[in-house]
């Protein structure tokens, strides 16, 4: 799948954190080093997060001056980092053009979740997202988008430190991963490589706003991660307003992606549903999408809205939440509401880099 409006940065040194496991090997063979090297530099990038090539104490001093000259770790820097009073950290990151992005950190008692960008800005402009706000600068490399996972790992946990729990992968961050296609499937490659940071698929979800074509290429995919589908609406009247791409990709035409895409036996697809007070949360709104998913394996995650002053929109009530899921749950359409995080830190998507922008 052809990528959209592309526009890499310039890099005097090569991106080694963006390279699988084979690209590397051919890398470090290029400079006549053998496959061993490859692995344990492999190793010490994804595995072990190093910080820097002197850390990688198995490799000659030579090697790590070649690499020191020839090669870059992290593509990415912390900016600010923003704490929440619930253990939320939301990160601005700047990348080595100038350009920014963010990261969310979001720790559970069992697990952690970390929530990548995939495009600096987003071309979609939805119209209750901040990002739309920013609007698209260009596409994220596998490295950028790989360096937000070792930045946060290494920021939480010490560089090279063992996580205490499983870590889970959620692209549904600034920039809309399908127009994006090729760095994000590279990017998810070097995740799941059970050689370097081992986290399998089905804890790595990547969300769209509903790019058919996008979705048709996920579903060829040998390997691939979990699918959600950025929702928000079971109407095309109200769907068109929120999301522009409706426009071009209709509710049918999705919905037929959906039901075309492979599922194990008991996977089913994720629906987020964004609640806006007064534009999609009424029962009739629920009754329709439970019209609308009826031949689609599917489960809802109800979102609160996390609100922002720039947008003419607010977060539907707990209450009307629950009595919107109720309706789901009657018709035996599987949901969960999302418990809202960082709501003192601005949390929601594009915010921190909307707000930072405006001040420059």
């Amino acid at each position: 799948m052809e990528n959209h409006l592309v526009s890499e940065p310039n890099v005097d040194r090569a991106e080694i954190i963006g390279m699988t496991s084979t690209q590397l090997k051919d890398w470090m063979a290029a400079l006549g080093e053998a496959p061993y090297r490859a692995r344990q530099l492999h190793q010490w990038l994804f595995k072990h997060r190093a910080p820097s090539f002197d850390a990688m104490t198995e490799l000659p001093r030579t090697l790590k001056k070649i690499l020191e000259e020839r090669a870059s770790i992290v593509s990415a820097r912390i900016e600010n980092i923003f704490i929440s009073s619930d253990g939320t950290r939301r990160y601005l990151l700047g990348l080595a053009d100038g350009c920014e992005i963010e990261a969310v950190f979001m720790p559970e008692e069992t697990r952690d979740t970390i929530c990548i960008s995939s495009q600096v800005g987003c071309p979609l402009a939805c119209d209750f997202c901040m990002t739309g706000v920013v609007g698209l600068k260009r596409n994220m490399t596998a490295a950028e988008i790989i360096s937000q996972v070792i930045i946060v790992l290494n920021d939480v946990y010490g560089a090279g430190n063992p996580t205490p729990h499983r870590t889970n992968i959620v692209m549904m961050g600034m920039g809309e991963p399908l127009l994006n296609y090729d760095n994000v499937m590279q990017a998810i490659q070097i995740l799941a490589d059970e050689d370097g940071f081992a986290i399998a698929l089905r804890y790595i979800t990547l969300s769209t706003a509903g790019i058919v074509p996008g979705i048709d290429a996920l579903a060829m995919e040998p390997r691939r991660p979990r699918l959600a589908i950025s929702l928000t609406a079971a109407t095309d009247e109200v769907r068109d307003r929120l999301f522009p791409i409706n426009r071009k990709y209709n509710l049918d035409s999705l919905i037929a992606a959906c039901r075309r895409f492979p599922l194990g036996p008991r996977e089913r697809l994720t629906f987020e549903y964004v609640m806006l007070d007064g534009v999609n949360d009424s029962d009739r709104d629920a009754k329709l999408l439970v019209r609308l998913l009826s031949n689609v394996k599917a489960k809802v995650n109800l979102i609160p809205h996390n609100a922002a002053p720039e947008l003419p929109y607010r977060s539907s009530p707990m209450q009307r939440i629950m009595e919107f899921q109720k309706v789901l749950t009657d018709a035996k359409l599987p949901s969960f509401i999302r418990r809202p995080r960082g709501l003192d830190i601005s949390a929601a998507c594009g915010q921190l880099a909307a707000r930072h922008s405006a001040t420059e």
